[in-house]
């Protein structure tokens, strides 16, 4: 698993890290769990949960009980 803080990012530097990490990731790998907040605002957390939905590495997208975060799941191989 691989985690990663985007506090402070705007929304395109937030898509490039992400997007940046999931085109990188070794198979090992089957979530990365975004921290986003959600404190100052959800505009992070809408655009991740939105954008990457329907990427095509990803299974899926949990929300869990902290609101602050995203969890992006990989297909298996």
């Amino acid at each position: 698993m691989i985690e990663i803080d985007v506090h402070g990012f705007t929304q395109s530097e937030a898509k490039t890290r992400i997007m940046q990490i999931l085109n990188s990731a070794d198979k090992n790998i089957y979530m990365i769990r975004i921290i986003h907040g959600y404190h100052h605002g959800t505009a992070l957390r809408n655009m991740i949960r939105k954008n990457f939905k329907k990427h095509p590495r990803l299974k899926r997208t949990e929300f869990g009980l902290n609101q602050g975060g995203t969890e992006l799941i990989y297909w298996e191989d």
